[in-house]
């Protein structure tokens, strides 16, 4: 039995309990789901610096609009995601929202990197269940909206970093994927997820690093 410890943020108890309930009626005979909740930038702070000491959370669910802290140290679910990528390195972070608006996606995506990033318009509860599974086996998962978006301005060329361009470069040179630290200071994880995430954006429907380079080539990439 596999236990997963998760986090949920978000001001609507109704829609906790909503997510709660899917994931729930949806996990894998093999899992158990631990779940904590916070409807506020106070109480999630304090939930998520007591799992730094001690156990840690696995999966942290952030609605990006939520009530600022006391202090005003934090004023939305953003702010609470990057304290999560700080203190809990290690958590799967999934983005909520109704917000929908380009910019919006753009400097979520450009800020925090969700492993998850989920438009609370296109989901149903059985993509809600089908992007928590992805999520935990292999990330990004993002829906329509936020896909749709990437799509479209792939060609501006905001998602494909310096690094990201190394990636593909090496990969067209013949390098193999478990030789690229050699030359990426990067743990073999992210650059997984760095892998996946160009696929996700030059919709590799393959899977396979030869379609990817061949759409990188196409585009202008290499």
């Amino acid at each position: 039995m596999e236990d997963l410890k998760i986090l949920m943020v978000d001001d609507h108890p109704i829609i906790i309990e909503g997510y709660m309930n899917v994931l729930m009626a949806t996990k894998t005979d093999n899992q158990n789901l631990i779940i904590d909740t916070a409807n506020n930038c106070d109480m999630a702070e304090i939930m998520i610096n007591r799992a730094a000491k001690g156990i840690h959370y696995d999966v942290c669910f952030f609605d990006i609009s939520l009530p600022p802290s006391q202090d005003g140290r934090y004023t939305s679910g953003e702010d609470l995601a990057k304290l999560a990528k700080t203190m809990l390195p290690a958590a799967k972070i999934i983005i909520l929202t109704m917000f929908n608006e380009s910019f919006r996606i753009h400097n979520i995506i450009r800020e925090i990197n969700p492993d998850g990033f989920l438009i609370k318009s296109d989901l149903t509860s059985m993509e809600l269940a089908d992007a928590f599974q992805h999520i935990l086996k292999s990330p990004p998962y993002y829906s329509s909206t936020v896909h749709n978006y990437v799509r479209q301005t792939l060609t501006s060329e905001i998602y494909v970093d310096d690094i990201n361009r190394k990636i593909l470069y090496l990969l067209s040179q013949g390098i193999k994927t478990k030789s690229l630290l050699e030359h990426i200071s990067l743990s073999m994880s992210a650059i997984e997820k760095r892998k996946k995430q160009l696929k996700l954006l030059f919709s590799v429907e393959d899977g396979k690093d030869e379609t990817l380079l061949a759409l990188a080539k196409e585009k202008g990439f290499l």
